[in-house]
C-alpha cells in the first residue's frame, strides 16, 4: 500500500535513509560516508509536516517500510510547476519486487491530480541501475551536470 509519510514512520524511513547513502558512499565515498544519512531526526519530522515537500511510503501488511519518495514542489519555469523527486529507494531485501515501480507511479498519478507540468529528479551517474529504471518509467535526460575534482 502506498500512503502519504506520517511522523511515526521514522524508523522505517531511517533504515531505508541509510541504504540509499551506503549506495552514494560506495560509488563516491569523497563525498559520503558509510554509516551516515540525510537528514537528522529533527530534520526529517519538519519535512514531513512541509507541505511542499510531499514523502510518499509502501508499506506491507504488516506496516513495515519498504520504499518512500521524498519529493519537493518547484516552481522553476515561468506557469510551470514541478514536482522534482529528491529520493527514491527500495528496501534492498525487496527489490525486483515492483515496488520502486509503484511508487514512481504513485508520483506521476499525484502531479497530474495537481496539475504540475513535469516531474524531474536528478541520478547520480555512477548509479547505472538508477539510471536504468528511470528509463524503463519513460524519463529521458532533461540536462546534465558535470563536475572536474581540483
Amino acid at each position: 500500500m502506498i500512503r502519504e509519510v506520517k511522523p511515526n514512520d521514522l524508523e522505517g524511513i531511517n533504515h531505508l535513509l541509510y541504504q540509499v547513502n551506503n549506495v552514494h558512499a560506495d560509488g563516491r565515498p569523497d563525498l559520503f560516508q558509510h554509516g551516515s544519512k540525510k537528514y537528522n531526526d529533527e530534520e526529517l519530522l519538519k519535512i514531513i509536516s512541509d507541505s511542499s515537500r510531499p514523502i510518499f511510503v509502501f508499506e506491507d501488511e504488516n506496516h513495515h517500510i519498504l520504499g518512500y519518495v521524498f519529493c519537493i514542489v518547484q516552481h522553476l519555469y515561468e506557469n510551470k510547476k514541478t514536482l522534482y523527486i529528491d529520493d527514491l529507494c527500495v528496501d534492498e531485501n525487496c527489490r525486483g519486487q515492483h515496488i520502486g515501480k509503484q511508487l514512481y507511479e504513485y508520483v506521476i498519478a499525484y502531479a497530474k491530480k495537481h496539475d504540475f507540468y513535469h516531474v524531474t529528479l536528478n541520478v547520480w551517474y555512477l548509479n547505472e541501475s538508477a539510471m536504468k529504471f528511470y528509463e524503463s518509467c519513460g524519463m529521458t535526460p532533461l540536462k546534465i551536470m558535470m563536475e572536474q575534482i581540483l
